[in-house]
């Protein structure tokens, strides 16, 4: 029998890792995105509230799934069994690639640039900072997932705290200006209401990633279901009460037309020691988002080489850490890359419309799993079903054609990324199969 990771994860870790990878700096920068289309509180607060539901009914299809197939690797196990292996292998080619590693090395660069809040940094310097906090991530969680939890609940502790800081003196403040009270109530718009939630779709993005540590969870038929419902539902309150608070401080005008909203609310609210405040918080939010990407994300790649769809040393499982250490070598290496090359930028416009294509199929394959395999043990059903799956894969399918639309290169150019895939997973199906034959050769009698 070969090893497997052990399950030392408990609820609590399982919720660090989604609230702690969801809020971030999105925190910060959707709400201006959202004032731009939307000009009344109530409209603002709608889109909030709205995309947090339908975030909230993919979280149930996951959390279905989640119970029902309790393996690491997540999202990859469940198109494995939905829609054969090519999705999965195309989903985890994906990941690795451009999602995952991307997103890391982002979060590096912009890890550096806030730094140099305090410490001015040169472009080469910027990038020494960037790999530097890479190599840290990388060897916190090369050291185990406990390792890697420890530090995701710190942090996702710190940040909100800090959040609860800003929001707290908010609310604290006399009363709301007059320019925030009486701001415009221009007539409701369907398109400006879709507009704004793009922005709210891409800062709730994360909340699946607990999925792919199921198979190191512990009694996870029961602490799956419940920390995607714990989590999200956290990330939800925030979002309204941060929204409501940054509305009490600055009009909508005035959210629109910034660009550092965070840094402008605490200055109003905390006087000269705000912008540092507000750094510090950033800077926090971005190592447990870092954090909990290299702690979740990776586990595709680990359950992709132990099926033969990739280099086999990414299986394995560290003796003394008991962790898939190659993996994260791998993922840390790569988010190195293009964090120096500077390609993270251009991927990052690819990997949204992937990452979502794929949000969508998983949700789909609920439906698709209750029919080939009805009477499979299910811990958890899904509230709503059938609507609610396919209501989330609908509103998928309509971000990823949206985007293809309004940015028709890079959507393309993300296509393009997941399509060069199929060769690649016939080069290692071919590998796998020659492997097995080697193995267990066939005897002629």
């Amino acid at each position: 029998m070969r090893r497997e990771l052990p399950r030392k994860l408990g609820l609590l870790d399982a919720v660090a890792v989604i609230v702690g990878t969801l809020i971030g700096s999105g925190i910060f920068i959707a709400p201006i995105l959202i004032a731009r289309s939307l000009n009344s509180e109530t409209s603002i607060l709608a889109v909030w509230a709205f995309t947090g539901v339908l975030s909230f009914f993919g979280a149930l299809a996951y959390a279905e799934l989640g119970a029902m197939m309790p393996a690491t690797g997540g999202q990859y196990v469940f198109l494995r069994e939905s829609f054969g292996p090519l999705s999965a292998f195309l989903c985890g080619w994906t990941y690795f690639l451009v999602v995952s590693a991307g997103a890391i090395a982002w979060l590096a660069i912009s890890m550096a640039g806030y730094l140099s809040y305090f410490l001015p940094l040169s472009p080469v310097g910027s990038r020494v900072v960037a790999v530097a906090f890479i190599a840290l991530v990388t060897l916190v969680n090369y050291r185990g997932v406990r390792a890697g939890a420890a530090v995701q609940k710190t942090f996702t502790l710190l940040k909100l705290l800090g959040l609860a800081v800003l929001i707290g003196a908010a609310f604290a403040m006399p009363g709301a200006p007059a320019s925030a009270a009486s701001a415009g109530n221009a007539g409701f718009s369907l398109t400006r209401f879709g507009v704004a939630m793009i922005a709210c779709v891409v800062a709730y993005e994360g909340w699946m990633g607990v999925s792919f540590l199921a198979g190191e969870m512990k009694n996870p038929q029961r602490n799956v279901p419940l920390s995607l419902v714990l989590g999200l539902t956290i990330c939800i309150v925030v979002y309204l009460v941060a929204t409501s608070a940054y509305m009490r401080v600055l009009s909508i005008q005035e959210i629109a037309a910034t660009e550092r909203l965070g840094s402008l609310v605490a200055e109003k609210t905390l006087g000269a020691i705000g912008g540092a405040f507000v750094t510090v918080t950033i800077l926090f939010s971005i190592t447990g988002a870092a954090n909990g990407m290299m702690l979740a994300y990776l586990r595709m790649t680990f359950a992709q080489a132990r099926d033969g769809l990739f280099f086999r040393r990414f299986g394995e499982i560290h003796p003394r850490f008991e962790a898939p250490s190659m993996a994260v070598l791998a993922h840390g290496a790569w988010a190195v890359v293009l964090a120096l090359s500077g390609t993270y930028e251009t991927l990052a416009s690819f990997a949204m419309i992937a990452a979502w294509l794929f949000y969508g199929m998983t949700a789909v394959g609920v439906l698709v799993l209750r029919r080939k395999h009805p009477d499979l043990p299910r811990p958890y059903r899904m509230w709503g079903y059938p609507v609610t799956p396919l209501l989330f894969a609908a509103v998928a399918l309509a971000f990823v054609i949206n985007t293809a639309v309004s940015t028709p290169v890079p959507a393309l150019s993300g296509l393009a990324l997941v399509a060069a895939g199929i060769p690649v997973y016939r080069f290692w199906r071919r590998r796998a199969r020659a492997g097995d034959a080697a193995v267990n050769p066939v005897t002629i009698a």
